[in-house]
This record gives structure tokens, C-alpha cells and sequence, in this order.
């Protein structure tokens, strides 16, 4: 599956209807951004079970406002509708691969325990 543009009109389906979701937050004029997005893109291409939404802060301020994106590129990772991940900086692919079996792995029922006894 390729990446799709997320916008505040189709977020909140794509994170109910999808398991995993990925989001890349980045720029045309970002360097760094311009490094990790061939890297998303392979890797969209080799999970095609999980969603990679970008999300073009230029285009979309509401959107990277939403999320209080400070910093680009940043990714953010939903598994179940839970942010698991959110942090600023382009991974290498071998960082993405890591991360994104460690999101596979998590047992969410007890993430969700979790969430509900800090509450």
C-alpha cells in the first residue's frame, strides 16, 4: 500500500478503521524530511497491512496544529486508535523496521490496562 495524504476531514476514520496507523509530518522545504520520506515510502510498501499517512504541515496547519507538531519531520504511530509513538527526527530504514515490529508486538490489552489505571 502506498502512503495516503491525511487531512482533519479523513483523521479520525483512518485512525478507527485501521489497526496500525503511521503518520509522517514533513515539508517540502525539510531536508531532513525529504531523507525520510523515500524511507516511509518503502516501508509503506512492504506493510501493506498497515496505513502511512502523511501529513504536509504547510498544507495542513490545523492538522500539525492538532497533534502540536513543533518539529519536522515527526512521526507518530496509532495502534487501536492509541498513540504509541511521537517523536521528531528521520529514522533510517533499519530504525522504522525496528519500530514498527515492536508496535506489532505490543499486547494491547495490556497497554489499554495500563492507560486505564493512570487514568
Amino acid at each position: 500500500m502506498a502512503t495516503k495524504n491525511l487531512t482533519m476531514d479523513n483523521l479520525e476514520s483512518t485512525l478507527l478503521n485501521n489497526d496500525i496507523v503511521l503518520i509522517d509530518f514533513w515539508a517540502t522545504w525539510c531536508g531532513p524530511c525529504r531523507m525520510f520520506g523515500p524511507i516511509f515510502e518503502d516501508a509503506s510498501e512492504k506493510h501493506s497491512d498497515i496505513v502511512f499517512a502523511k501529513v504536509n504541515t504547510e498544507e495542513a496547519q490545523d492538522l500539525a496544529a492538532a497533534f502540536g507538531i513543533q518539529s519536522i519531520p515527526t512521526l507518530a504511530i496509532f495502534r487501536e486508535n492509541i498513540l504509541l509513538y511521537k517523536q521528531p527526527g528521520a529514522l533510517p530504514a533499519e530504525s522504522l523496521e525496528e519500530l514498527i515490529g515492536k508496535v506489532r508486538e505490543l499486547d494491547m490489552e495490556e497497554v489499554k490496562k495500563e492507560i486505564e489505571q493512570a487514568a
